[in-house]
């Protein structure tokens, strides 16, 4: 759909037609869902690579970031198997790897380019989106102009072990004898936990003591089903496949996960990178995620804090990452 919208100042208001649609784009032989939305169709390209895995939030980077389309053209993708991508009776038949993730992304930056006139465009990852971005980046540079992180992966050995550990300090301090006799047997070994049960226990602590969002703290109902409900972008009959997609994908692409590791494999980047790190992220550790900022080569890079955020910032602290996200963008030859 074109929806009109007024932008404009004082007595001298613009009429601009917002650009707002879905679109099917064929990848590696699977029909996948994208987003469009945007004032200017010739404004440059953001590609927003979810978390999860299967975790869509093209509802939520709309509804706390709708100002980046007066400049720029947005594009929400939900990746293979997952939200509107996913598929009842195929998605599970399957053989899902984070290289068919990469493959996947690297023919719709493609389609991208070639569709709006583009040589690169910028990518946006969060979470498992950075899993997958950062190496697509590394892999693929001659068509990205710029990266930028939020909830950065960089190793998923190490990332489940400051995870673990942040969640029972927390316990201790708290004498939580309910999270410390659930957990205390349990470390994660090599990123790996006994069970989905003692994982999803492990998350639901780190959600109570604020590593998954700072100030939110309402769990898995409060942090995604009602956004998925209550903010445009998805129907309640989607509200399956979004389910089924991120519960079988997290089981599936786990491995992939925990076996990254971008100290080695992901040495230095050839476009701009920002990186936009929420200080109480222990779903994704800052720690982590700082060391290997550290000894990144890039031909420019810049790391922004965000004092009352953890894993998400972009909904967390919204206009503050807004501010900083345009702020780079702003000063990149972006065309």
């Amino acid at each position: 759909c074109i929806r009109d919208s007024w932008k404009g100042e004082g007595n001298m208001a613009k009429k601009r037609k917002l650009i707002d649609y879905t679109e099917w784009v064929k990848l590696n032989g699977d029909k996948q869902n994208i987003r469009v939305y945007t004032y200017d169709k010739n404004a440059p390209v953001l590609l927003f690579l979810h978390g999860g895995p299967g975790v869509c939030d093209r509802h939520w980077v709309i509804h706390y970031q709708k100002k980046l389309a007066e400049n720029y053209t947005m594009v929400l993708w939900d990746q293979r198997a997952s939200g509107k991508s996913y598929k009842y009776f195929r998605s599970k038949k399957q053989d899902l790897s984070v290289d068919l993730y990469k493959e996947d992304a690297k023919q719709l930056i493609d389609y991208l380019c070639k569709k709006f006139g583009k040589d690169k465009i910028v990518v946006f990852g969060h979470s498992w989106g950075t899993v997958l971005g950062t190496p697509v980046c590394y892999e693929y540079p001659e068509h990205i102009a710029a990266y930028v992180g939020q909830g950065q992966v960089v190793n998923g050995e190490m990332n489940e072990d400051l995870s673990y550990k942040f969640v029972m300090e927390e316990a201790a301090k708290a004498k939580d004898k309910k999270v410390i006799k659930a957990l205390k047997d349990h470390p994660p070994v090599k990123g790996v936990y006994d069970s989905y049960e003692i994982m999803r226990a492990q998350r639901d602590a780190l959600s109570k003591y604020g590593g998954e969002e700072w100030k939110n703290r309402g769990g898995m109902v409060q942090t995604l089903i009602i956004p998925f409900l209550k903010f445009d972008g998805y129907h309640l009959r989607d509200l399956p496949k979004y389910a089924f997609g991120a519960l079988y994908l997290t089981d599936v692409l786990w491995p992939d996960v925990i076996s990254c590791d971008f100290f080695k494999s992901v040495p230095e980047l050839k476009m701009p990178v920002l990186m936009t790190i929420g200080c109480h992220d222990y779903n994704t550790p800052f720690e982590a995620a700082r060391q290997w900022y550290d000894v990144l080569k890039a031909p420019r890079k810049e790391w922004v804090w965000f004092k009352d955020s953890a894993h998400s910032p972009i909904k967390e602290e919204p206009d503050a990452w807004y501010a900083a996200v345009k702020t780079f963008l702003d000063s990149l030859d972006l065309k």
